[in-house]
């Protein structure tokens, strides 16, 4: 069967995901569409927007539709790394320790409000994020598959946060901006949520394993090597501007890492399948492109002095490199 046909039988199921979560969330398309492209090319998504903007709640009812494990985490500045990863405890009566796992062994987390955590609780999701394993002690235990994480933060100039750790940030494949709804989404929102007891029934669509059987199938989307250059094209103008003939070399601190060609490579790839297709366009790589390089891209105070922002730096780039 050709790539395109197995996609567009694979694909079937997303639009019964998404029907499953319109149930609760009103419009929102780009965040519900970014979460998919996360849980399918196993990438982990922050979410960043002011509160009641149903960055929760989107998380939560995406993790209704699946047939999973789903831990939701509160992050406060009180909380302990032991209280996410785990620790060992003594048994007085049998002089040893045993191993009390926390909740970080889920398949999906929801790292509610994670930027309320001081580094040192942020730093325990590293190794997890990226290894997908946790160590306790002397012993690692792998993560089950599919491990997703997905956080939510209020705007840093809000009270009582802390900035993410760059290493943290960059671990994360999508970084969304969420933003205010229309006026009829607004109105439909007052229709439906206004009520002192509302619950709304999700049915669960897929199941963890048809999640792996479908990041297989987005494996296989296929990718031109022109796309392939475009991407690499791309994460190195964030690095050399100069040899894109690009004026942007002054407002750019540190540049996108090699983990940036690998998450755009990846999240172009999720991005197409749930389009139905069976290959990248360089049009999928500049929809999803912001997502993926925002975050990745560290301003100078030059740039904040002029006040740009590291989406203002990469817009740029994708304006003026050339397209394929």
């Amino acid at each position: 069967m050709i790539i395109n046909e197995k996609v567009k039988e694979a694909s079937s199921f997303v639009q019964d995901l998404v029907r499953e979560i319109e149930k609760v969330i009103v419009g929102q398309k780009y965040l519900i569409e970014r979460l998919l492209v996360g849980l399918l090319a196993n990438g982990h998504v922050l979410l960043e927007g002011v509160p009641g903007l149903a960055k929760t709640l989107s998380v939560s009812t995406l993790s209704r539709t699946i047939n999973t494990k789903f831990q939701r985490i509160q992050f406060t500045p009180d909380l302990l790394p032991a209280d996410l990863v785990g620790t060992l405890i003594y048994e007085p009566d049998k002089g040893t320790f045993t191993t009390k796992k926390g909740p970080i062994f889920a398949n999906i987390i929801l790292a509610d409000e994670i930027n309320r955590a001081p580094a040192k609780v942020q730093s325990a999701l590293l190794e997890a994020m990226q290894e997908r394993q946790v160590t306790i002690g002397e012993q690692t235990f792998p993560l089950e598959d599919p491990f997703l994480v997905l956080a939510t933060q209020n705007p840093i100039e809000q009270e009582g946060t802390y900035p993410l750790p760059e290493a943290q940030v960059d671990r994360f494949m999508l970084k969304l901006k969420i933003d205010y709804p229309s006026k009829s989404e607004e109105r439909e929102i007052m229709n439906r949520m206004a009520f002192t007891d509302k619950i709304i029934n999700v049915s669960p669509v897929i199941s963890p394993r048809d999640i792996m059987k479908t990041r297989g199938i987005v494996d296989e989307v296929y990718m031109d090597d022109k796309v392939k250059d475009y991407i690499v094209d791309l994460v190195f103008a964030t690095r050399n501007p100069d040899e894109y003939n690009l004026d942007i070399k002054r407002y750019i601190e540190y540049g996108a890492s090699p983990r940036a060609t690998i998450c755009l490579a990846l999240a172009s790839k999720a991005y197409a399948f749930i389009q139905g297709r069976g290959y990248v366009t360089p049009q999928d790589v500049k929809s999803i492109g912001m997502d993926v390089l925002r975050h990745r891209v560290i301003i100078t105070y030059e740039a904040e002095a002029e006040d740009m922002t590291s989406e203002d730096v990469i817009q740029r780039i994708f304006d003026e490199v050339e397209v394929p």
